[in-house]
């Protein structure tokens, strides 16, 4: 016996429908198809995605304690597919700062989040302000890394509670 729904999918003819793909889609697309004026405005809406990211133990958020900075994010030259190149670069409140790798993990995950095309992303700690910056900056720019720090649950509730948008 053949149901219905069978029946339906021999009767109707396949017909190829080809849909645009919007400009964020696109790796080819220039930062005006994505939605910017230029490069200070891409610099300026990154700026306003990480000011709200709120310190792990602190009541305060990033842009409180100058972690983050205006003068931090970098837009460089795009590459070969030309994707937009963003480097982030942030200061811990102290040079033993226990929590940076978590900020840094904070600040990746927002912005990934809050783009909605490719972007390549390079986050960094400012140099000279850290006493494991090497360790750090390698472990908040590997993939892996990333991804298996995003799978431990307890983890991921301490960067979803710091990232989350006031209501």
């Amino acid at each position: 016996m053949i149901s219905f729904f069978s029946k339906l999918s021999l009767n109707t003819p396949k017909q190829e429908v080809e849909l645009a793909k919007p400009a964020y889609m696109d790796k080819s697309a220039s930062l005006q198809e994505l939605g910017y004026r230029d490069e200070n405005d891409l610099r300026e809406t990154i700026y306003d995605f990480l000011r709200t990211i709120r310190d792990p133990e602190k009541p305060s958020t990033l842009e409180d304690l100058k972690v983050i900075y205006e003068d931090g994010i970098f837009v460089k030259e795009p590459t070969a597919d030309k994707v937009p190149v963003l480097r982030v670069e942030y200061h811990p409140t102290v040079p033993h700062c226990s929590l940076a790798t978590l900020i840094g993990l904070c600040i990746r995950i927002k912005i990934l989040r809050s783009l909605h095309h490719p972007v390549k992303l390079d986050i960094f700690i400012k140099k000279g302000t850290h006493t494991t910056e090497d360790e750090i900056n390698k472990q908040i720019n590997d993939k892996e890394r990333i991804a298996a720090a995003m799978e431990n649950p307890n983890l991921r509730n301490l960067v979803e509670n710091c990232i989350a948008d006031e209501e």
